[in-house]
């Protein structure tokens, strides 16, 4: 890049130069420029406007093509690709329609699979329980089914006991396991 600048530079000052002399060989202050001067000066600002366009464009030259590029989508009529993964956006969300916490992507793959456990049915209480009734009945159930109490293998039970509690327990959380929860 720095040769290019110097070619630039150099181009220009001969064609000042040349512009010099040419006015001061005659003084009768009548401009005379011949058809080679005027080929210089024409190329010297020529390769500068080309200069100038490759300067301003730098980014969009030396950037690398990706497969995205080379396909004729519809996101890139719409500009859907660089909404969502230009690198000023990252923090782009549209409100109310994403959805893309750890716990909703947890609970909706599990919705999607029918493998969503019934957080209600393995405390034993029903949908509209207050936290306090949720944390009675929890506390009932782990001193049932701890591991030490009991001396059997109930560890998975209490492991599913105790993330039923954690979600229920947490307003939020129940608010979206909720969502994709079909209790009747």
């Amino acid at each position: 890049m720095n040769k290019l600048w110097i070619f630039v530079i150099v181009v220009a000052i001969i064609g000042g130069l040349q512009f010099a002399n040419a006015q001061n060989s005659n003084l009768d202050m009548d401009l005379e420029v011949s058809d080679e001067e005027k080929i210089i000066l024409f190329s010297g600002f020529a390769i500068a406007v080309i200069a100038i366009f490759m300067f301003l464009a730098r980014d969009i030259i030396l950037r690398k093509k990706t497969s995205y590029d080379k396909e004729n989508l519809e996101s890139k009529k719409d500009k859907t690709f660089e909404k969502y993964h230009s690198d000023w956006g990252d923090d782009y969300e549209d409100l109310g329609k994403r959805r893309n916490t750890k716990e909703e992507k947890e609970f909706r793959d599990a919705a999607n699979s029918d493998e969503l456990p019934n957080y209600y049915d393995i405390i034993g209480v029903s949908k509209d329980s207050s936290q306090d009734e949720i944390k009675t009945k929890f506390r009932e159930l782990a001193k049932k089914t701890h591991p030490d109490k009991t001396r059997e293998d109930s560890e998975n039970e209490m492991a599913e006991l105790n993330k039923a509690y954690e979600v229920l327990s947490d307003k939020d959380l129940r608010e979206k396991y909720d969502r994709y929860l079909n209790v009747d």
